[in-house]
């Protein structure tokens, strides 16, 4: 396996971006040739977009981004074969549903441990993200505080960040957080405690928040960096 999946790594105290493709290759190729390169900006292929492109979309992203590229396959089952297909594919971070069964979250773990690619759980819909964590033998290295898509819908849902500090106060990992976050809300997310913030590209006409795909992504990024901080 090659260490260039770990060429650009996770760093500790560093506050990242992740900017999350949901729809199709149509869009991917608009928006993503304005991103610039920076170590603290993470590309996702959305849940969505997996089930429609395939592992050929995955690596089509793989072919016009250099740095962190995420699967959110959001794996329940199969840990093993399902993290084979997105390392193949040119994945280096992957995810798995925290909803999963302890074993397929330790089998998840320890595979993407093997194969040198950085390890989500992702906790959407678990009301307990550190009581899920206890049992596990294998711990990832990254786990997801997420509001769903459909929950943005219940004005009364909201981001657990709550969460954040709790899992923190127990294990050594990075936090990343999801569910309508917008650009000009994302240092909402950091003093919260969050490592890495998710911003969804969305198409016009979307029901959910993020960046709508006709912006300037070219000027928009290195603004949403200067909010991060180093």
């Amino acid at each position: 396996m090659s260490n260039r999946r770990l060429a650009t790594a996770l760093v500790p105290n560093r506050r990242y971006i992740q900017i999350a493709f949901n729809h199709n290759m149509y869009e991917v190729r608009k928006v993503l040739p304005q991103i610039p390169y920076d170590p603290r900006v993470i590309i996702e292929a959305g849940t969505p977009f997996c089930k429609r492109e395939g592992m050929a979309g995955v690596r089509s992203i793989r072919s016009m981004w250099p740095g962190l590229l995420v699967a959110d396959l959001k794996v329940t089952d199969g840990a093993v074969q399902e993290v084979e297909f997105a390392v193949s594919a040119g994945a280096n971070m992957i995810t798995a549903a925290g909803s999963s069964p302890p074993e397929t979250l330790d089998l998840f773990t320890e595979t993407c441990h093997r194969y040198r690619v950085f390890s989500e759980i992702d906790m959407l819909g678990v009301h307990n993200p550190l009581r899920r964590m206890l049992p596990l033998r294998n711990i990832p290295d990254v786990v997801v505080i997420h509001k769903g898509r459909d929950e943005e819908a219940n004005p009364r849902s909201i981001i657990r960040y709550r969460d954040i500090s709790k899992v923190h106060g127990k294990f050594d990992v990075l936090i990343s957080v999801a569910g309508g976050l917008q650009p000009e809300k994302i240092r909402t997310a950091y003093f919260n405690g969050a490592d890495i913030a998710i911003l969804n590209v969305i198409q016009q006409g979307d029901s959910n928040e993020g960046i709508n795909q006709n912006s300037n992504f070219r000027t928009l990024i290195p603004r949403i960096l200067s909010e991060a901080g180093d």
